[in-house]
């Protein structure tokens, strides 16, 4: 193996690094492959970009890789080793960032769509908008039970609103277990001090309405289904069977729109003046983001059977055992390419 493949640079990653001995380079490569998935999940919480996350996993692994020969296991394990350079990696990266955000975060809901919703979805691309986190989480089933604790949309949405060394706080305590005395070390910080960080991050987290439900892994085969169903209605241009699938407060929001609709109704009313009746105009293939169901939808020429399919939106549900509680579209055909999605679907 050579050097770990460098990053775009965005982060300073310095060109030229000494490489280590043979054997020290396949030792860091098998060591620390185990980890990667992790990592990503680590840098994709503190940040909310899937696109930084990739970045700064490789630069941890650089940072890693040269400072290998150096690296003594009776003081630290590698995984908290390895966190140790990720999260200040991360903290060097967030400085004088603004949050990542979704729109309903960002203020009320949006009224009756009217007679031209497009109104009300204008585009906002400045807004640094939360990304989704494209699935799997890993191989081994540990490490995907790990790697998939804390990826709800919701609650990557609400570490946000805490300052960057309260979300590692909370992060490495509550979401991936770390002692407070690890934390305090890798945050050169003192255990009185980590422990009042993350007093505040729960009680602001709590202010913001996150249970430990969002937390904890949300898998369940009924959440699937439920957004199966979903699919089937949508792409059949079924809008009652569809209403029959919220939930009577659905959020619906769509970055980067900064409009949101709250309610079966105004969420009805929305995809029925945006989206008329057209039966196969749609196609939705079935995807995971953040450890939840999602759907990649695909949208067909307005005249049918005269051109491909086309990348429209990702959408990322959050689910009750029978419903739809939370759908959030994100409209950015670029998104496509990161879950590995072809850039077209034929008709037929």
């Amino acid at each position: 193996m050579s050097a770990p493949p460098r990053a775009a640079g965005r982060y300073g990653i310095m060109d030229a690094v000494p490489a280590p001995p043979h054997d020290a380079d396949e030792d860091f490569a098998r060591r620390t492959a185990p980890h990667r998935a992790e990592l990503l999940a680590h840098c994709y919480r503190m940040t909310g970009s899937a696109h930084d996350a990739e970045d700064l996993v490789q630069e941890t692994l650089l940072r890693a890789w040269r400072a290998f020969d150096r690296y003594d296991e009776h003081r630290a394990s590698l995984r908290t080793w390895l966190f140790r350079i990720a999260t200040n990696a991360c903290l060097t990266a967030l400085e004088g960032r603004r949050r990542r955000p979704l729109p309903a975060g960002l203020g009320a809901p949006a009224g009756d769509p009217g007679d031209d919703p497009h109104l009300l979805i204008h585009r906002e691309p400045d807004v640094p908008w939360l990304q989704p986190l494209p699935g799997p989480y890993g191989e081994d089933p540990a490490d995907v039970l790990v790697g998939r604790r804390g990826l709800r949309l919701a609650f990557v949405a609400a570490l946000q609103l805490l300052p960057p060394r309260q979300r590692a706080v909370l992060i490495l305590r509550d979401v991936l277990d770390h002692p407070a005395a690890e934390v305090a070390a890798m945050l050169d910080a003192t255990v009185p001090a980590v422990n009042s960080s993350l007093q505040r991050a729960r009680a602001r987290l709590g202010r913001a309405g996150v249970t430990e439900d969002e937390v904890d892994d949300p898998a369940d085969p009924a959440d699937r289904a439920v957004v199966d169903r979903y699919a089937a209605a949508f792409e059949a241009s079924d809008f009652a069977g569809l209403a029959r699938l919220l939930a009577d407060e659905a959020i619906l929001e769509m970055p980067p729109s900064r409009a949101w609709f709250l309610g079966r109704a105004a969420y009805r009313a929305f995809l029925e003046r945006t989206c008329p009746p057209a039966r196969g105009r749609w196609r939705m293939v079935p995807l995971t983001a953040n450890a939840q169901p999602a759907l990649a939808a695909y949208r067909g020429p307005a005249d049918a059977g005269s051109g491909p399919y086309l990348p429209h939106s990702i959408q990322v549900f959050t689910t009750t055992p029978t419903r739809i509680a939370r759908t959030t579209a994100f409209i950015d055909p670029a998104l496509f390419a990161a879950f590995r999605l072809p850039p077209s679907l034929p008709q037929g």
